[in-house]
């Protein structure tokens, strides 16, 4: 029925928004406002929401908590996890407090979703009584939908202007945590709340103190007003220390000490499909990573190109649809800056021409085909390219993607996963590699 109706009015008619509205009563209703029963934590921003959300979870786990995660990975209920197959990184609504009811059932004590600025605007959270709001940052995306940047900044901010309004359970406050170093931090916090918990890097009631960078993770000091603990994080980057800093606010605002803090971030990590290493033995390091902003993509690359002592080789695509056509060219420059070798392929075309996405990106990258670089559609066979011509010391980086299970090409959903994709082919490359 909602794809007949969408087909019809746009995406922002208002009949189209109170069709969802009355849809996210009708789920509530259906399940029983299961939100009233969790400590709810949600998590919204442009990039790093799936990783906070995760180490997040990791953390309330450590400290003796039962949680659900409902995320762009996956989900989980209590010890029962399963990926994400659907698509959607916040779900609809009917299954959203479907999961919330499971959660409830399982006698979980914290939920923790990740959530989109399409599910605010199409309100999928209506009925989810949240109480902890988190920020990870804010850049440009999505502005197919939107229409321009301050409207996605707006639908972001939903979360927080809502959050002040909501119900308040007994004996929880209403926090929101958030990124006092984002250009864009006082629009977020001037929304009602009954507490911030500001993080930076260098200032913010959690910021960072003696960081230290390896190709596998960062050691650094957390600091609180009333404390120091010493970290050592098994995630690289100063974006993951960033996310590991929310995460760690999320936990605050649940009542978690520092100390059971650092026992959580100290944890052995691996955050699927995001700069998880598949390695089978070959010489070279390999890295599955979801970055599909030019954002992202430049955080990733400017990581791992002083760390790779030869060649930087670079696997992605640009998601198709008539998704940010305007991104297209500008990751092909980020591409163009920091790679010593591209291969331009497909990513989920939906029913776009996919050599058309493919040279939308290449309009960014100033070297010619055949100067190290590539295009080629299939995205199994870029892949084995970059990993039959990498040799020692290189690193290859394969983009856009992550864990995703399912790519979307000419309209058909067929399954896929980087990851797989990867150890398949090292299995039968090693040797040439070497």
């Amino acid at each position: 029925m909602l794809r007949f109706i969408r087909g019809l009015i746009s995406d922002h008619n208002p009949l189209l928004h109170l069709y969802y509205k009355l849809v996210a009563i009708l789920a509530a209703v259906r399940y029983g406002f299961p939100a009233q029963r969790l400590r709810v934590i949600a998590i919204t921003g442009t990039k790093g929401k799936s990783t906070v959300t995760h180490i997040t979870a990791k953390i309330l786990e450590s400290a003796g908590f039962k949680v659900g995660v409902a995320s762009t990975i996956g989900f989980q209920i209590g010890s029962l996890q399963w990926a994400n197959t659907t698509k959607q990184s916040t779900q609809g609504r009917f299954r959203l407090q479907k999961l919330l009811r499971m959660m409830v059932d399982d006698h979980c004590d914290v939920a923790i979703l990740e959530v989109t600025s399409h599910a605010l605007v199409q309100a999928r959270l209506w009925g989810v009584n949240y109480d902890t709001a988190v920020l990870t940052n804010i850049q440009n995306d999505h502005l197919e939908y939107h229409g321009s940047f301050e409207n996605y900044m707006h639908a972001k901010g939903l979360l927080f202007k809502i959050l002040g309004s909501n119900e308040r359970k007994h004996g929880i406050e209403k926090v929101a945590v958030l990124p006092i170093e984002d250009e864009h931090y006082s629009y977020f916090s001037q929304f009602a709340k009954d507490r911030e918990l500001a993080f930076g890097i260098s200032k913010g009631f959690l910021h960072v103190e003696d960081m230290a960078y390896s190709a596998t993770g960062c050691r650094f000091s957390l600091r609180v007003p009333n404390g120091i603990e010493t970290i050592d994080f098994k995630l690289p980057g100063e974006f993951n220390v960033r996310n590991a800093l929310a995460a760690a606010g999320a936990a605050i605002s649940c009542g978690v000490n520092l100390q059971s803090i650092k026992k959580g971030l100290e944890q052995e990590f691996v955050i699927p499909g995001r700069l998880e290493r598949i390695d089978v033995g070959q010489p070279f390091t390999v890295l599955v990573d979801y970055a599909h902003t030019e954002e992202s993509l430049e955080k990733v690359l400017e990581l791992y190109k002083p760390l790779t002592k030869q060649k930087l080789w670079l696997v992605f695509g640009c998601t198709g649809g008539g998704r940010d056509v305007g991104k297209r060219s500008l990751m092909g420059a980020v591409a163009d800056k920091f790679a010593d070798m591209i291969i331009v392929t497909d990513d989920d075309s939906y029913t776009e021409d996919r050599m058309t996405i493919i040279n939308n990106v290449c309009e960014g990258i100033k070297r010619t085909e055949g100067e190290g670089l590539w295009k080629i559609r299939d995205r199994k066979e870029a892949i084995r390219l970059a990993l039959s011509l990498a040799r020692e010391g290189d690193t290859v980086i394969i983009a856009g993607k992550g864990c995703e299970p399912i790519q979307i090409l000419d309209g058909e959903k067929i399954e896929w996963d980087d990851r797989k994709v990867a150890r398949e082919i090292l299995g039968g490359v090693t040797e040439v590699a070497l």
